[in-house]
């Protein structure tokens, strides 16, 4: 096997290339579960530390709403949030090309101290490599915080009859690259955003949450194979619930592209116990970010994600094949 730019699409080549190189050799029982991030218990065993590490090579490294040094800071915090944590520290690495200008840099490093600050914590580890090269930035982010005691989070915690919600419109963060990328002029801007407000919201308010995950690389319909599979579950989503941006609607359909398989970074779907679903969805259209939060669907008995059709049909979602548009992240 040659590696390609789809091993990088969070599809099936991604799948594929986890379990056959990395896992085989490096699997254990925290790998394995392929969350979000990795819970660990420490000494007490009431208590667990949550880590997570993440990597980030977009192009363009300034776009609409954000660049590169928000996002590393958004996605990291957003993968620890997904597993009920409450982010404590993160590190981070930059890889920088030589060539780039200082004050570009300088720009970036200063987006993501406001971005540590808006998601409540800070980075106290870092490292710079300077490396040949166009004048190009890559940012490994890794972070730790804890696990609130009692909670149970994650894929295999999702049951049938359990609401489906999505914190917001889909496909921002992918439409905003590619509009970029292709010199399109339009409004699309990025969602990177951290979203501790949201989840911290709905742990207080005693929300029943069996499962969260940061809505990127493969899209929502990906997302939702990967929870289903790990869970035996099936889910049945109504694509009348779906929110996407007019803009973001018409950029696709100008392209032939799929919101349900375009990343953001700056959603959450949660999977809910039906007694909260009404009272989460509340919670998160007040919280910062979740305006456009929607509650989409079910999940069920059986296998497979489905989708309801104008027609009165099912459209079977699988997990995304091939690669729309790489380095969005």
């Amino acid at each position: 096997m040659i590696i390609n730019m789809t091993h990088g699409s969070g599809g099936q080549a991604t799948s594929e290339l986890i379990r056959d190189v990395f896992a085989a050799h490096l699997g254990n029982s925290f790998l394995n579960r392929m969350e979000d991030a990795a819970v660990l218990p420490l000494d007490n065993k009431h208590q667990r530390l949550a880590y997570t590490t993440d990597s980030f090579v977009v192009t363009p490294l300034i776009f609409k709403g954000g660049d590169i040094g928000r996002l590393a800071i958004c996605g990291t915090v957003n993968d620890l949030l997904a597993m009920g944590t409450v982010p404590l520290a993160l590190s981070a690495g930059f890889i920088i090309e030589e060539g780039m200008d200082t004050v570009l840099l300088q720009g970036i490093v200063i987006s993501m101290a406001e971005a540590l600050k808006e998601a409540g914590t800070k980075i106290v580890a870092a490292d710079t490599k300077v490396i040949e090269g166009r004048g190009g930035l890559y940012i490994n982010t890794s972070g730790v915080g804890y696990v609130r005691e009692g909670l149970e989070i994650g894929a295999s915690q999702i049951k049938p009859g359990d609401g489906l919600i999505v914190s917001g419109t889909l496909g921002d963060h992918h439409a905003c690259i590619l509009s970029h990328r292709m010199e399109i002029d339009n409004d699309i801007e990025s969602d990177a955003a951290p979203l501790n407000g949201m989840v911290e919201a709905l742990i207080s308010h005693n929300i029943r949450i069996h499962a969260m995950r940061d809505i990127t690389r493969g899209g929502l319909a990906t997302i939702l194979n990967e929870l289903c599979e790990a869970s035996q579950v099936s889910a049945l989503i109504d694509h009348k619930a779906l929110p996407v941006k007019e803009s973001v609607r018409g950029l696709c359909g100008i392209l032939g592209l799929d919101p349900l398989y375009m990343g953001n970074e700056g959603k959450m779907l949660f999977a809910i116990h039906p007694e909260d679903v009404n009272k989460a969805l509340d919670i998160i259209k007040t919280a910062p970010y979740g305006q456009s939060a929607a509650f989409i669907g079910h999940v069920k008995e059986g296998k497979g994600v489905y989708l309801t059709t104008d027609t009165g049909s099912l459209r079977t979602l699988p997990v995304l094949f091939g690669e729309g548009l790489p380095r969005i992240c």
